[in-house]
């Protein structure tokens, strides 16, 4: 009986450790993209995406094993869901790929379908937990990007002269010079409005400053 229990401990320690190693190797391939300028990682969908589809692509592997019939259905089902729905990014797909393994895994053994749906909600928990501590810091953990849906207050300006201290900001979305009236146009985009009116205070004192305009989101404290 005990020898039992030893071999069941050891089986759920190695299946902890797996699913743990593939969370933070996503994760520590995550924060690499981000330390060598690769800013398009360090939004909030790809952040869970790096997190969840290691865990997800270990529970598919673990669920079709040694099963051919249901490897091939999964391959199908998975496959649907790639070319058939389109997709806004790769989170999105992300979810869609952990709500069918979750069925399919439940389908098989209950026990993969709940431990991926309890890492899958408490990925998303913890993220949005995590990002409304960092807010409060004024130090936001994720990089804002348009193509996630994701509410923001938005600042266009247009300068006689570049602003240099806007160059390196993480809230720059984008800068144009117009070289028929010589002047800079730029687009900031913030999380909270007390960042957003900082920055118009700071705009409306700058005398190369022409124009403001700024675009608060309802959603958006």
């Amino acid at each position: 009986m005990l020898d039992v229990i030893r071999e069941q401990w050891q089986l759920q320690q190695s299946i902890i450790l797996a699913v743990l190693t593939a969370g933070i190797s996503g994760l520590l391939i995550r924060y690499t993209l981000s330390a060598v300028g690769q800013r398009w990682v360090r939004t909030y969908h790809h952040t869970l995406t790096f997190i969840l589809l290691p865990i997800i692509t270990l529970v598919i592997t673990k669920v079709i094993s040694g099963n051919l019939t249901l490897s091939i259905g999964m391959v199908g089902a998975l496959s649907i869901v790639r070319f058939r729905n389109p997709v806004k990014n790769p989170f999105e797909l992300v979810v869609l790929f952990s709500l069918l393994t979750i069925g399919i895994a439940a389908g098989v053994t209950l026990k993969w379908a709940i431990m991926l749906l309890v890492l899958v909600l408490g990925a998303i928990t913890g993220a949005h937990v995590l990002e409304k501590i960092f807010l409060l810091r004024n130090t936001p953990l994720f990089s804002l990007s348009f193509d996630e849906g994701l509410p923001a207050n938005l600042i266009e300006t247009k300068s006689k002269m570049p602003i240099e201290s806007l160059l390196g900001a993480e809230a720059l979305q984008n800068v144009q010079l117009d070289k028929q009236s010589d002047t800079y146009n730029y687009r900031l985009a913030y999380r909270t409005r007390q960042e957003t009116d900082e920055m118009l205070v700071f705009l409306r004192g700058d005398p190369d400053v022409e124009y403001v305009n700024v675009h608060y989101s309802n959603n958006l404290a």
